[in-house]
């Protein structure tokens, strides 16, 4: 039976991204981590030790069958995502999942279904839209008048030969690592859904997209422009209205800087992004409210991903819902 006070979750994948995950755990209010699971029980063993996790599982399959943990989430590589979630909600489990959930939208269907079906939860794992600075963005965006034009970008030098997001087999490439969160800023920013889309990239030795560029185009007429890539550096948002432009110098992670409006600084108080998406979700979960990403928002996500990629590999714009 769940803790009438506070959400008890499993881990699932003790890699880089769960280890960035729990740095602020400790001060949550509303959940603990009292699981990790993975396919070594030594690595296991080793996060757990790590962060004061009193459970370690050498298979994700003993930790979902744990009577005690009520909600999992879910950082394991890209392909395993989907089939991760749906046997973590068959299992009775609430789910945070990594992003980005998939790119094939009838994934994001049938787990939505799912966990519907089942009243359950589940959110994708965009930990940026709960941070301090996105809120403020938002807060801030009327004040630049009709919007003109939105850029998204976020890049990085991948100086790793061999890593998860190189293996095509794996659904690595830099749309999916990195340029969801441009997707991300720029469907959040139109506030709707691309109506077409056209995408290039640049397909490295491994097979992935090494470089990817898009446009997004909304029904208004507004456009966006979203870059991502293994072999630059760039992390922004920036959105130029009739009367001004404002600009995240990092909006993913916030480490670059913060918020300018028309130039000028402007303050935002730091927090954990991470430590905050799982709040949102541990208090839905509790009854306290509701998830800020769900359904529509992961749908419009894989829609965007999957045109994009369709685009690019076929030369040609894509409107979405053909």
């Amino acid at each position: 039976m769940q803790s009438s006070d506070k959400v008890r979750w499993g881990i699932l994948g003790p890699g880089g991204i769960a280890n960035r995950l729990l740095q602020d755990a400790g001060r949550a209010a509303n959940f603990t981590v009292v699981a990790a699971g993975s396919r070594s029980l030594t690595r296991a063993q080793e996060f757990a030790a790590k962060f004061g996790i009193a459970r370690a599982y050498g298979s994700y399959e003993a930790l979902l069958a744990d009577p005690e943990v009520d909600a999992v989430y879910v950082g394991l590589p890209n392909s395993l995502h989907h089939p991760a979630t749906m046997q973590a909600l068959a299992a009775g489990k609430h789910v945070l999942c990594e992003k980005p959930y998939s790119r094939r939208s009838e994934h994001v269907v049938e787990a939505f279904d799912a966990a519907e079906k089942a009243g359950l939860l589940l959110m994708e794992a965009f930990m940026w839209r709960h941070s301090p600075q996105t809120r403020r963005f938002m807060e801030l965006l009327p004040q630049i008048g009709d919007l003109q034009s939105i850029r998204a970008t976020f890049a990085f030098i991948m100086t790793a030969t061999s890593d998860v997001r190189l293996d095509p087999g794996l659904e690595g490439g830099s749309l999916m690592d990195v340029g969801c969160y441009s997707v991300s800023g720029a469907r959040l920013v139109a506030g709707a859904e691309p109506v077409r889309v056209l995408g290039e990239q640049t397909i490295g030795r491994s097979g992935v997209d090494s470089r990817f560029f898009g446009m997004l185009t909304f029904s208004s007429g507004l456009v966006a422009e979203i870059v991502s890539g293994f072999t630059s550096t760039q992390r922004s948002l920036e959105a130029v209205g009739a009367k001004g432009t404002l600009l995240s110098h990092d909006p993913w992670q916030g480490e670059l800087g913060g918020l300018e409006l028309n130039g000028k600084p402007v303050a935002v108080a730091a927090d954990d992004a991470y430590r905050l998406e799982m709040e949102n979700l541990s208090a839905a979960i509790l009854g306290n409210g509701k998830p800020l990403l769900g359904r529509a928002d992961a749908l419009g996500q894989a829609r965007t991903i999957e045109a994009l990629y369709r685009s690019a590999a076929n030369h040609e714009a894509v409107t979405l819902g053909d």
